[in-house]
């Protein structure tokens, strides 16, 4: 009888201890990860002391948490972008219960009131009065409650990328085009390296169909992700933001401990929150059962229009914020709120001023992948300075141009859009409004360009 008395208390101090070990390595990792959040630049007083505007007879969307997510372009050769547009916003809804989580995104062209019936596109709103104006955007305009917000630098993406050893992603040939043109700013703002991807030969009669699946490192799923002007444009865009997004929060899971405090080091930096750092230390031991249940971009429908540039126009604000509340909450008997009524017939009535079309123009407002937002003359190399000197000759106060290089053709020539007329640099007058200019090399100038590169 004492035998067994014996190794029943065995068991059961060994049992002691291990409870003990795990309990002190869960309080060492608590203090590290409570130091390591130290790091983030948290703004607990700012949306309360700036009064967000909230809609108090929106629903209260009971049995969810719901997040505004931005992500702020900082590239420091664009000086337009020292305002910090959020080019990325998305609207994260946690279910509390089931830890499912859905992802909006918010198209940042989405023609809406961004501030004082001020009615512009969606992504401006965080330039004209920060996070605080950007949520509350989202709030008057969608009816929602939102309270917190997360705002990242797009190159803290590279990092992370980089940190979980990189993503395995599906590219068609026009993506990875693109991808490598923005490859080349992104490198030099982040000063990390990437390899080219080799382009497909012979290209495919499909361009925007997958050729196959491709290792990225963080500059080039970062590139991946700023990708808005193959055939889906934008909307193709935030659904890459948004698949990059699954793929980091899948391999995060399985990552060690190791990597996961690495990504807290080199990443909470670059990280902007509402989110109060006791608020934060709750939620990690919830945070292993999260999963992303489904995404999907806002609006769901809508058409473009000329207002200020090219704009999306939800048709309607109205039908469009019922299909995002179903999408978000299951909320099947939510109906919109006057706020929203008001702001969906001022948008229709903005946009019927312009002109409307059920499918994007003809790229009419992109410069090129590598200044994106930029409407400026940037010189691509030494050899073409002398064709650069005469376009910029042809600028004038009505003149916006752009530099794109392109080994398709074997003439240098100017294509005006969205107007269809082509012609000979010396033979544009001034007094043309140029909208985009490509400027195209020859093949022998092609060669020379990358004979001077070696």
């Amino acid at each position: 009888m004492s035998k067994p008395r014996k190794k029943s208390k065995k068991i059961l101090f060994i049992l002691e201890i291990v409870v003990l070990l795990l309990f002190i390595g869960g309080l060492f990792v608590y203090g590290q990860i409570s130091a390591k959040l130290d790091k983030i630049d948290i703004q607990e007083t700012d949306l309360a002391d700036q009064d967000i505007v909230t809609n108090d007879q929106a629903p209260q969307m009971t049995g969810y948490t719901t997040y505004a997510l931005f992500g702020l372009d900082h590239r420091s050769k664009n000086e337009k972008l020292n305002t910090e547009n959020s080019d990325t916003i998305i609207i994260a809804s946690i279910n509390n219960d089931t830890k499912a989580v859905k992802l909006v995104s918010v198209y940042r062209d989405t023609l809406l009131n961004v501030k004082d019936d001020t009615y512009s596109k969606a992504n401006s709103a965080y330039a004209f009065g920060g996070p605080t104006n950007a949520v509350s955007m989202l709030n008057t305009n969608l009816d929602l409650n939102i309270t917190d917000y997360v705002a990242i630098d797009f190159n803290a993406l590279v990092t992370v990328v980089d940190c979980l050893g990189g993503l395995d992603i599906p590219l068609s040939y026009a993506e990875i085009v693109h991808m490598n043109n923005y490859c080349v700013e992104t490198s030099e703002e982040t000063g990390k390296s990437y390899t080219p991807i080799e382009l497909p030969d012979p290209k495919p009669e499909d361009e925007e169909a997958i050729v196959d699946t491709y290792h990225l490192n963080g500059v080039q799923a970062t590139s991946y992700c700023r990708i808005r002007y193959t055939a889906s444009l934008d909307m193709g865009r935030t659904e890459r933001q948004r698949r990059v997004i699954q793929m980091i929060v899948d391999k995060a899971k399985k990552a060690g401990l190791s990597t996961i405090f690495d990504i807290m080091d080199q990443v909470f930096p670059m990280v902007k929150t509402s989110v109060s750092k006791t608020e934060i230390l709750k939620m990690i031991p919830a945070m292993i059962g999260y999963s992303i249940d489904e995404t999907t971009g806002f609006p769901n429908d809508y058409k473009f229009a000329q207002v200020k540039g090219s704009v999306i126009v939800p048709t309607t604000l109205e039908s469009n914020v019922l299909k995002m509340h179903q999408f978000l909450y299951g909320d099947t008997s939510y109906t919109p709120t006057q706020d929203v009524l008001n702001r969906s017939a001022q948008i229709t009535n903005i946009a019927g001023g312009g002109d409307v079309q059920d499918t994007a123009p003809a790229v009419t407002d992109t410069p090129n992948d590598a200044t994106d937002d930029s409407y400026t003359c940037r010189e691509i190399h030494p050899q073409i300075t002398a064709v650069r000197t005469q376009v910029m000759m042809l600028i004038t106060a009505q003149t916006q141009i752009m530099i794109r290089i392109t080994p398709e053709t074997i003439t240098a020539q100017i294509r005006i859009i969205p107007e269809t007329i082509t012609a000979q640099i010396r033979t544009i007058p001034e007094a043309i409004p140029i909208r985009i200019i490509t400027i195209i090399p020859t093949e022998k100038m092609i060669r020379r360009m990358n004979k001077t590169s070696k």
